[in-house]
């Protein structure tokens, strides 16, 4: 087995399905807060676009993939955020957004350069760093700050460090405490992305789910050295169908083309006509927004009445909260999942460094609105007396 895979922890949603099956044999009612999977219906209109384009002979897709989708895209990124792209040069169709952020690296790494550092914030998406250590890169895990508002602050880094980087993750909003940033903090760390020469890669599968001002995008401030990674599975509740795309500068992303190839990941031809309906419509989006809001007014409330702490939730479907003093994580938590509500700890989003160096403490832990509407009323008075039990 290759020695990287070995060292790696277990993924976080691997370790809450296990729980789920416990839960489930145990014939507690699941309240699942604890993966990022909406249970919202894909709209009607993309899933009679995949059913009418299934051929009758299945055959290759390219990587390049339809010239359609990318048209598509191309409207949907001109419309959204006011940025030209080139369909031809600019933009590569992806099975979702995961895949195509783990294997970035493996592309653009060079282990035997001395620029191999991949910085990211933490807590985080755990592939960033996957990725990175399959491409033999070094991972370098930089904590988030509640007073920097869980925003990457590469200005606070030593010029040394970013010499030796050749890959810099963000991603707002953010995965998992909701966090937000402004074109300025973009206009910051593209600038000094582009002195030290690092690729900036920003993870942007979270745009299209706000409450009030639509987050911006990395491309809003420039294209050389940037690259975007977009998915439909958060905002077109298409988790299962996989599908997304990168986009950015031209040199980049005609490299990376050329060896897309090589992982078989190549978008097939009726995902892509479900996609071009999805880009081409926002009704549906709209629709989601409003369902998700609703979910969060339901909790706002809730932790306001019992006194959780919480950072407001201005986008995303996650809202991060602090563990009550006094207690544990794990031991609040726990006591939640007696009752059927599973949550995610804080310590999920940990790197594997900072387990390594014993570094992997928080005071959080993350729910996702996936639920029904119907199901967050009812998991909320649940909630409120396992919280009562376990304060007093």
């Amino acid at each position: 087995m290759n020695k990287i895979l070995k060292s790696l922890k277990p993924y976080p949603m691997e370790e809450l399905n296990r729980i789920k099956s416990e839960l489930k044999d145990k014939g507690i009612k699941i309240y699942d807060f604890g993966t990022g999977d909406p249970k919202e219906p894909t709209d009607k209109k993309i899933r009679q676009a995949l059913i009418n384009a299934v051929p009758e002979v299945s055959q290759y897709p390219s990587v390049a993939g339809k010239k359609e989708l990318r048209e598509e895209i191309s409207r949907w990124f001109k419309k959204r955020f006011n940025v030209e792209l080139d369909m031809e040069k600019e933009i590569i169709p992806s099975a979702g957004s995961k895949e195509a952020i783990f294997h970035f690296p493996l592309v653009f790494i060079d282990s035997e350069e001395e620029k191999k550092k991949v910085i990211f914030g933490t807590p985080a998406y755990p592939v960033y760093e996957r990725g990175t250590l399959f491409a033999n890169g070094i991972p370098f895990p930089v904590q988030l700050k509640e007073e920097d508002n869980f925003l990457l602050r590469l200005d606070k880094l030593e010029k040394s460090i970013l010499e030796e980087t050749k890959i810099v993750w963000i991603n707002y909003p953010h995965n998992p405490t909701g966090a937000i940033a402004t074109k300025y903090y973009f206009e910051e760390i593209y600038g000094i992305c582009k002195e030290h020469n690092i690729i900036l890669c920003s993870d942007e599968c979270y745009t299209e789910i706000y409450f009030d001002e639509p987050p911006p995008s990395a491309l809003q401030v420039g294209k050389e050295g940037v690259v975007v990674f977009h998915s439909l599975s958060k905002r077109s509740g298409m988790t299962g169908y996989r599908s997304g795309f990168v986009a950015g500068d031209e040199k980049i992303i005609t490299e990376y083309r050329k060896y897309r190839a090589s992982f078989g990941v190549a978008s097939p031809d009726f995902i892509q006509e479900a996609a071009k309906v999805a880009w081409s419509d926002e009704n549906h989006v709209e629709e989601r927004r409003k369902i998700f809001n609703e979910k969060r007014k339901i909790f706002i409330e809730f932790f306001n009445k019992i006194g959780l702490e919480y950072l407001y939730p201005e986008a995303t479907f996650y809202i991060w909260i602090k563990t009550p003093d006094k207690l544990s994580t794990k031991e609040y938590v726990a006591n939640l999942l007696k009752h059927g509500i599973i949550v995610s700890i804080g310590e999920n989003f940990c790197s594997g460094l900072e387990i390594k160096e014993n570094k992997c403490k928080s005071n959080y832990f993350r729910i996702a609105l996936v639920p029904t509407v119907e199901d967050c009323k009812e998991a909320v008075k649940i909630w409120e007396k396992a919280h009562k039990s376990i304060i007093s």
